[in-house]
């Protein structure tokens, strides 16, 4: 093969940092036995979504996540045009979602979490520590979209109103702490203690479960819920997690008290997918380019 030809074949950080955020989403959604979420297994407590629908979903949402990387290595400044841009290619991705879906809201949490992450990413490519990516994940969702069109408040907005709770654009803003101060460690720790990859997965889902003020599951089943949820998850945690037979029997606990609710924990969901996102961005980008 020509050199020529080689570097014509190599991905180029858009595309890699695309397929990374494809493939959180596409991990996320296989990752089994999610209480109440879609996974191998079923529905959970959902009647419009499945794991094809969330994998079709996922795939359509390539071409956003290229672009908002690509705005962030050519625009290369962290200010109000480049906020302005992941807006806009936001909101395409999300209309190509939804028309993929038949109008089901399979990822518009995730839209502005890995977009706002995969932004980040290609700004400064060479700063990728999960800190550092937050951080100008925060810095970058603190910017007014001054081109954002009017619209009706989501079912997150009005929960986060009604509850007076942290929602997805503060989570934002903050640096995603609950992937960067629950999620990840948790995965790591779970690794650490010898648990299989599905288990650590699982183990870091349930730590963002145990203290995220999901908005999917207030909005489904208000207070009670939510505190169905974080109860639950500490419960499978404090008994050794998922991987372990005593927690397996809290997490079959907990599933069944969230599909009695129809609860499902969408936001948490989300994080977790971001979770997967900033564990790999950093030993992807330290690998050599054409090498994945």
């Amino acid at each position: 093969m020509s050199a020529f030809i080689a570097a014509r074949l190599r991905p180029s950080l858009a595309e890699r940092l695309a397929d990374l955020a494809v493939q959180a989403l596409i991990d996320e959604a296989d990752l089994s036995p999610k209480p109440a979420l879609v996974d191998r297994r079923g529905s959970g407590a959902h009647r419009d979504l499945d794991l094809r629908l969330m994998h079709a979903s996922a795939r359509a949402l390539w071409p956003a996540f290229h672009a908002m990387a690509d705005a962030g290595q050519s625009l290369a400044e962290l200010g109000q045009p480049l906020r302005e841009t992941i807006g806009r290619l936001g909101r395409e991705g999300e209309a190509r979602m939804l028309a993929v879906t038949g109008g089901v809201n399979t990822h518009r949490g995730a839209i502005w979490a890995l977009g706002l992450l995969v932004t980040a990413a290609a700004l400064e490519p060479v700063q990728a520590a999960p800190q550092q990516v937050s951080l100008r994940a925060a810095r970058l969702a603190r910017l007014e979209d001054r081109q954002m069109p009017a619209q009706a408040p989501s079912h997150g907005e009005r929960v986060r109103q009604r509850y007076g709770v942290r929602g997805a654009r503060e989570e934002a803003r903050c640096g995603f702490p609950g992937a960067l101060q629950h999620g990840l460690p948790q995965l790591r720790r779970s690794r650490a203690a010898g648990f299989d990859e599905n288990h650590a997965q699982l183990d870091a889902l349930l730590a963002i479960m145990a203290q995220l003020e999901d908005t999917c599951v207030l909005h489904r089943a208000g207070l009670e819920g939510l505190a169905s949820m974080q109860h639950g998850a500490r419960a499978v945690l404090q008994a050794g997690g998922s991987a372990t037979l005593a927690g397996r029997r809290c997490l079959k606990a907990l599933e069944h008290d969230l599909l009695a609710l129809n609860a499902s924990p969408g936001g948490a969901a989300d994080l977790l997918a971001a979770t997967l996102f900033l564990d790999r961005l950093e030993p992807m980008l330290g690998a050599p380019i054409g090498s994945l």
